[in-house]
């Protein structure tokens, strides 16, 4: 049935949305029918069966409670969370200094509504994370676009200024950083975080979404004797869990009771709560794809340069490369011959996640052969 010419004349801009979303795109990546998709940072390897069955297991016990409401703090599964961030990141958490959302999007958003919103702002040194602005603005927070280096690395003397002067409520810092893939130093955070605290005091938030994949180490121990700090982490990237959406934090006991102020009732389902459970029994052998997808992804970075790419430092499971006088006509020929990756905004930069060694070499062989082209 077709609509009438009302519907059809209708559009966003004639809602009364609010005028800081006016003219924003949602975020997303094009999902497109190809052999070799390499844009969306997801992990390769699907689930292995022995968890597969533990997963049904798990969900199948809850499913016979969904008449119930979830445990609306889930105490077993931030109990879990705060054991494995405990053994694999060297330094001691409990169950009260976390909490867990739906995907690390969620734990931002709630943050942003505990300590951003209407005339307070948000502060990030891109190129980074965009969903960290978009869920600012989403939450009336301002945004403030801090400054990088040409290497892509944050401008520390720019960045100290930049804080004192707009007196963010809440400091964003990636590492390593989405979509460079570079880590920034301990000792960067902790000039940010005591540059945050004289101009605030205010709080500063490390997304660690990629950090099982870094060469070095999480910042979680620089917790302790900082109340305003946060460590976000995810399920999706290093946990091959990408359709879960669990995403969780680090922080002192005060912060996870701040930010339940906020959170919806029972907002992690009773399924998702199991299914989490499930991945956390299973953390040993989901680790052992992390070490080879971190071999692919230094084996990209090798052979990107050897063909004269220029490419970024990386700590992620993804490649920044470059340069490129048209990056998004360099896409479209990679694309051509069916391997997808990221456009990602940075300009002359292109994006590739690391794969499984199949499509890796899928990968390499269409930019080498683009590289023939340019040189026939």
């Amino acid at each position: 049935m077709e609509g009438t010419d009302e519907q059809v004349n209708f559009g966003i801009d004639d809602l009364p949305v609010r005028d800081e979303l006016r003219g924003k795109s949602p975020y997303g990546a094009p999902q497109l029918d190809v052999p070799v998709r390499l844009n969306t940072n997801e992990n390769p390897y699907p689930l292995p069966e022995p968890l597969v069955e533990r997963i049904t297991e798990r969900v199948r016990e809850a499913a016979r409670n969904l008449n119930r409401y979830p445990d609306r703090d889930a105490v077993e599964l931030r109990t879990r969370l705060a054991e494995y961030l405990t053994r694999t990141a060297g330094h001691r958490v409990g169950l009260e200094n976390v909490w867990a959302a739906n995907g690390s999007n969620e734990v931002i958003q709630q943050l942003l509504q505990t300590f951003g919103g209407p005339g307070r702002t948000a502060i990030g040194f891109e190129p980074s994370y965009s969903m960290h602005g978009l869920i600012a603005r989403g939450t009336g927070t301002g945004w403030i676009s801090g400054p990088r280096h040409d290497d892509f690395s944050i401008d520390l003397a720019a960045a100290e200024k930049a804080i004192a002067e707009h007196r963010p409520d809440v400091v964003f810092v990636t590492t390593p950083n989405n979509p460079t893939g570079n880590a920034v130093p301990a000792e960067t955070v902790l000039a940010l975080y005591e540059a945050a605290q004289a101009a605030g005091p205010s709080m500063v938030v490390v997304d660690e979404a990629y950090i099982e994949f870094s060469h070095g180490d999480s910042l979680l121990p620089l917790l302790d004797g900082r109340p305003h700090l946060v460590v976000s982490r995810t399920m999706s990237k290093a946990f091959g869990a990408a359709g879960l959406r669990l995403g969780y934090l680090a922080a002192h006991p005060a912060v996870v009771d701040a930010v339940q102020l906020v959170r919806l009732p029972y907002h992690l389902s009773a399924v998702t709560q199991a299914t989490a459970l499930a991945a956390l029994e299973h953390t040993d052998t989901l680790l052992k794809y992390v070490e080879q997808l971190k071999a692919e992804r230094d084996r990209l970075v090798a052979e990107l340069r050897a063909l004269g790419y220029e490419v970024t430092e990386s700590d992620a499971n993804f490649v920044q490369f470059g340069r490129f006088a048209d990056s998004h006509a360099v896409w479209r020929q990679i694309l051509d011959r069916g391997v997808l990756v990221r456009d990602n905004g940075v300009p002359g930069w292109l994006r590739v996640t690391a794969g499984t060694p199949a499509e890796n070499d899928a990968f390499l062989d269409a930019v080498r052969d683009i590289k023939k082209e340019q040189s026939a």
